[in-house]
This record gives C-alpha cells, structure tokens and sequence, in this order.
C-alpha cells in the first residue's frame, strides 16, 4: 500500500488527480476547485470564463491543421459526494482526500475518493496542458453541483460554449460507450413531531446498523445491496406493533444520491418487554445476515442500553413514520425491455434525518427512462407518506438523455475504440443521472457520447478507481480527439 499516485501511467493525468484530491470540493462548495483552474489556465495562457452559477469554460485553440475539424467540449462536473465511514475523523470542507494504491486500484483512507468526476477534471487538464496531442477547436466545461441536484446544468445558458460535439467524462465503465441516461426527481417528505415527556417505567436501547457497502442509487441500484433505512424499517415496524415501542432519536442514511450504509436509532420499550426485544433482535439479526450474505458480507448490527432521554417523538408520529418507511419502496421497479438487463425505474429510500428545526426529513430519489414511469414511481412515494401525515415536495427533476444510435460521434468513437484496442466496446444507456440531457436541452444541436475508466463503488467511502482502464481511457481520448 502507498500513498503516491503521481508516478503511475499516464503521469500527467495522475499528476493531476493527485492535485485535485488535494483541495476540498464537496457539492455547492466547488469556490476553491475554481480558484484552482483559473490559476491552472493562467499558467498555460488558456481563456478561462465562468458563468453566474460557477460553471467554468476553459478553450483552446485547434492544433495547427485541425482549425477545420469540429469544436469540441470536453465535460466533467467540479464537485465530489463526501462520504465516509463512521469512524474516520474528516472534514469534507476542509480536509484534502489521501489516496493511496491498493494493488490495481487507487482508493481513499475511509472516505470517498473523488474519482467521480476527479478524474474527468485531472484528464481535460491533461489535455489542455498538452503541446502534441492533436485535436480541434477545444473547449472544456466543468459544471458545478452535479452531485446534489445538477444545479450547474440546469443553469447553463445558450451561449456559453460554441462546440457541436460533447464528451462527457463522467461514466463509470471503461470498454462501454453510453449514449443515453435516465431522469429523475427527488421526493421529499417531512413530518412534524411534537416532542413529549418520555414514559416511566420504559427502559432506553439504541439500535445500530453498519457496515454496508452502499453506492450509487442509480449504477448500483440492481446490484442487490441491502438499505439501512429499509432494515431499520423492519426493526422497528415489529418492535412498535409487538411492543409499544416509543422514539427518541433516529438517523438513517446520508446522500440522496447514494444507497444508505448506516442507520442509528434510540428507543425506548417497557421493561418487561425489554427481554423480548433482544430475543426478536438476535433472531431477525441472523436473518438478515444469512439474507444478505452475498451482497453485504460486512453488514453489522448491534442493540444496547443507552443514557435515558429527556423525551421521545410523540405516538402518532411514531406509528406513521414507522409505518411509511416500512411500506416505502426502495429498489428496482421495473427492467428495461429496449434494453434488455438495463434498469428502467427505480427508487432509493436515502436518509432520515432531523433538520434545524426539529421535523424529520425523509429524503428520496426516483429515476427512470421513461418520463411516465418516473411520474408514476414518484407519485407512489408521495402518496406513502401522505397517507402517513407527512407533508411531500419533488425537486425540479432532470430530464433522461434519449439515446441515438445513429449519432455521428457514437459511430466514431466505434470505430475508433475497435481500432485501437481491436475489441468493440459495449454501447448502451446508463440508470444513473448524467448533465447530458440538460446540455440537449440548451443545445439541441449537440451530438453526444459518454465514456470514462473503471470506477467502482462511487458515493460510498469503498470507491476506487482501476489503474489500467485509466491509461485506456486516456489512450482512446486521444485518438478520438484526432478522428473527430
């Protein structure tokens, strides 16, 4: 195991991964990563422009005898999901990432990495900072806040860049080509607690899960890894209608974005069920061990007494936000059959948690190819936790990127991927979010495709990145750049 990345192949690429693991770039706080490519343009006498939302544009001129060929943009997104284990003391506002490699993969110390979309950031500056890699008119676009909401895409404005090809170095696949994404919207709900007395003769007891492999809630989502939310859910569902049991405190989950890992809860229960409880506990504990020992070989649970509380959530609360995640969806929907083993819809139950003003916030996310779908699945969500008391919102959403076969620069990429590595690489849709289908929306004219390394298990604090499909990466970049 080390800590220095910036010898391995292709340097400058590494190089500059190594510098952008270095400054703290978490979602809506992207301030310092811009401070960093401006001076980065400066440096090599590129033109650098930043629009009112923080997008950023660096251009640079064709190499000489390729003015002719068509502009190009170049696309990442600035910011990272800041995840980490529990146990590890990080400040994501503050605090630089520390890789290190791990035989053929480069990881972080118990925190996400950023290779998502760090390293879409560290080869387009690669490729700006290069004096022989041949290519057209160039611009690279680096978006903020993709992570939380696309906020950056959505705000772009028509006259920003002027390129008519777009590559989007945010996918998470190397050999695999996408041309086409899914849409989604968050659902939102909220309850509003009143805080009562907590009972006599109740004895405290706090629950924990932990030790999930988590991931992306849209790449990962058919990959069958367990929801802490969905297993406290279940923990607690029979713990209150076989016992009583009241509600003090409960935090579930992080990210809207990322399957949840951890969940903690503090109940309280009358003693003289209290015995009971444990039993029900170490029984459902083997069961969902033995339930999900393939896909979360690291899974824990654990109960124990606890410091008694001054209250707990009052008994109608408690019955109806039990109730809501216990019969909340979460997972696959429904499989494509365009594209065959390809997720179509799906729901990520992500977080409960309080906010500053003492409701409990249910945050949660829907995707799916299909306008119509995606407005079902999140209507069904919403009418979850209305007929539970809640009150519900969406977020604006995110249109899906339709995919076109017979796009010019798919063709290409083709063609030029099989030439290179004399193996066609796999074309298909991705469920995850990507800003393609807002670029379209800006620029209709825009001809696309999506490509990048290995990554595996973004937004969760088990992300790595595979050495070799790096150099791959950065290898058929190049000679894309030539052919387009």
């Amino acid at each position: 195991m080390t800590q220095n990345i910036s010898h391995l192949h292709p340097t400058e690429v590494w190089s500059a991964f190594e510098e952008i693991c270095a400054i703290p770039r978490p979602s809506k706080k992207e301030e310092k990563i811009i401070a960093f490519l401006e001076t980065f343009a400066l440096k090599h006498s590129l033109s650098f422009k930043q629009d009112e939302a923080g997008n950023v544009l660096i251009s640079k001129k064709a190499t000489p005898g390729f003015e002719t060929h068509p502009g190009v943009i170049l696309q990442s997104h600035l910011d990272m999901v800041g995840e980490k284990n529990s146990n590890v003391n990080h400040n994501f506002d503050t605090d630089p990432i520390i890789p290190y490699i791990d035989e053929e993969w480069v990881k972080a110390k118990g925190t996400t990495l950023g290779a998502d979309c760090g390293i879409g950031i560290a080869t387009q500056m690669a490729v700006l900072a290069s004096k022989s890699i041949e290519h057209g008119p160039l611009e690279c676009l680096f978006t903020v806040d993709e992570e939380t909401g696309l906020t950056g895409a959505f705000a772009l404005k028509p006259d920003f860049m002027e390129g008519k090809i777009l590559l989007n170095l945010d996918s998470e696949d190397e050999g695999e080509m996408f041309i086409g994404c899914a849409g989604g919207v968050d659902t939102i709900a909220i309850f509003n607690p009143k805080n009562e007395t907590a009972p006599k003769g109740f004895f405290p007891i706090e629950i924990k899960i932990w030790g999930l492999v988590g991931g992306h809630s849209g790449d990962d989502i058919n990959r069958g890894r367990a929801s802490a939310v969905k297993i406290m859910s279940r923990i607690l569902y029979d713990a209150y209608h076989n016992y009583g049991i009241r509600i003090h405190n409960i935090n579930a989950g992080n990210l809207r974005n990322a399957i949840a890992r951890e969940a903690k809860v503090t109940i309280l229960i009358q003693h003289g069920y209290k015995e009971n409880l444990v039993a029900d506990f170490n029984v459902f504990k083997n069961e969902i061990l033995e339930e999900y020992k393939i896909t979360e070989p690291g899974m824990k649970l654990d109960l124990s007494s606890c410091d008694m509380p001054e209250t707990v959530i009052d008994n109608n609360t408690c019955q109806s936000l039990i109730n809501a995640l216990y019969i909340c969806p979460h997972g696959v929907q429904t499989m494509s059959y365009a594209m065959p083993g390809m997720v179509e819809t799906s729901t990520n139950l992500a977080s409960v948690k309080y906010t500053p003003k003492g409701q409990i916030e249910v945050t949660t996310s829907q995707r799916s190819d299909r306008n119509s779908s995606k407005k079902h699945i999140s209507t069904v969500v919403e009418t979850v936790f209305e007929l539970n008391g809640a009150s519900v919102k969406h977020s604006d959403g995110y249109p899906g990127w339709q995919p076109n076969p017979e796009s010019t620069v798919v063709k290409k990429s083709i063609e030029v991927y099989a030439n290179l590595f004399e193996q066609a690489p796999i074309v298909r849709s991705i469920h995850a979010g990507l800003e393609c289908g807002l670029f379209l929306a800006k620029y209709p004219h825009l001809d696309m495709v999506s490509f990048g390394p290995t990554i595996k298990g973004a937004h969760s604090p088990d992300e790595r990145l595979n050495i070799e499909t790096v150099d791959k990466f950065w290898e058929f970049l190049k000679a894309l750049l030539k052919e387009i």
